[in-house]
């Protein structure tokens, strides 16, 4: 179980830890650039159950909130609490955040810690940890554009998406053929038509211009 070394009393200094006020002036397109790459590192219901962690403790003023499983199933839109544990470990493994249970606590909640994206990529950086995995360089010039940055965030928060997947859904997005992506991705063309298939069964369509409307327009909530 991860703890948190700054703070060993962590229940009573809940109200001790609030957000920098560098981190809260931060420049608007910066801060969604850095959010727009962080969402490419996380899996889809990952990164869905990070930003609602996010906005729940950025509405409180703090860094560091009680959750219980139900709470955080309710927050995020997710459908399971297999699916939360998971993301959870996903999000811990990943340095996104960190969590220590209360002990002797009847509704088994946890203590949660949410880093802010820079603090993400430098925690990574400084684990040895890769910052993002190499099929997310491609889109370094891409999520420059708000148009662009806004595509893959209805992408990466409204579908059941492998990370794999949601590059292939972005590629796609774009125009690419799947002989394209397949040369992005270093792949052959075939686990491509593969990725797809799952990518139709997922977002509910049939066709290639239904996916790709659906990809740019469609909200709802993972299940």
């Amino acid at each position: 179980m991860s703890t948190f070394p700054r703070f060993p009393q962590i229940v009573s200094g809940l109200d001790t830890l609030s957000l920098p006020a560098d981190e809260l002036s931060v420049e608007a397109g910066k801060a969604e650039e850095a959010l727009t790459l962080l969402a490419l590192t996380h899996s889809v219901t990952e990164h869905r159950l990070y930003l609602a962690m996010l906005r729940e403790t950025a509405a409180l003023n703090s860094r560091v909130a009680l959750f219980s499983m139900n709470h955080l199933a309710n927050l995020a839109g997710l459908c399971s609490f297999n699916t939360v544990r998971h993301s959870v470990a996903g999000l811990i493994n990943k340095l996104s955040i960190e969590r220590q249970q209360i002990v002797g606590d009847p509704s088994r909640r946890f203590v949660y810690l949410i880093f802010t994206p820079n603090e993400i990529f430098t925690r990574r950086k400084e684990a040895g940890r890769l910052l993002f995995h190499k099929d997310v360089l491609s889109y370094m010039s891409y999520i420059s554009s708000p148009a662009a940055r806004l595509t893959i965030q209805r992408i990466t928060e409204n579908f059941n998406l492998s990370r794999r997947e949601a590059h292939v859904a972005l590629y796609c997005s774009e125009g690419l053929s799947n002989a394209q992506i397949a040369e992005k991705l270093c792949v052959s063309e075939q686990t491509i038509k593969f990725h797809m298939k799952h990518i139709f069964v997922k977002c509910g369509v049939k066709r290639r211009t239904e996916l790709i409307s659906r990809l740019l327009s469609h909200h709802q909530s993972v299940c």
